[in-house]
């Protein structure tokens, strides 16, 4: 069974269940079951050049799964008091963003595909883009 707590609102990685073959392994993600969140939408990040990368915002609303289904790269989180980076190379583990944490991806290996599984549709509105408004959206929240 996938490791999961809907009570654990904070940023870590999941292991799916591997389902072994000898002709492949398998991996399942289905809505209300391994994720913390309903799915909303689905899109996956290919064909980086070498040296970009990818994200370098927050969401206010929505959520995230991230998971490396080819090759590997690392995730910059930061909540507003801690900052972490994690190591994405398993494609049957992935890394659960709450709402409310900034986000970096960054050192793709060559042919890497990252997979994000998101809690809401694509909605502009919902984006802190500047690292700085991000720090004092969570100061001022912490004053409250």
């Amino acid at each position: 069974m996938a490791n999961k707590n809907k009570n654990d609102n904070r940023t870590r990685l999941i292991t799916l269940d591997k389902i072994r073959d000898k002709r492949g392994n398998l991996s399942v993600i289905e809505s209300g079951k391994a994720l913390p969140f309903p799915i909303a939408r689905t899109y996956w990040i290919y064909d980086i050049p070498g040296g970009e990368h990818r994200g370098g915002h927050a969401y206010i609303k929505s959520e995230e799964f991230i998971i490396a289904l080819s090759g590997s790269f690392e995730v910059y989180v930061n909540d507003g008091k801690e900052e972490r980076t994690y190591t994405m190379n398993r494609c049957n583990q992935g890394l659960y963003i709450p709402a409310g944490t900034w986000r970096q991806m960054r050192n793709f290996a060559t042919n890497s595909i990252a997979l994000v599984i998101a809690s809401t549709p694509y909605a502009p509105r919902d984006y802190i883009r500047c690292f700085d408004d991000f720090m004092r959206l969570k100061k001022e929240e912490e004053q409250q």
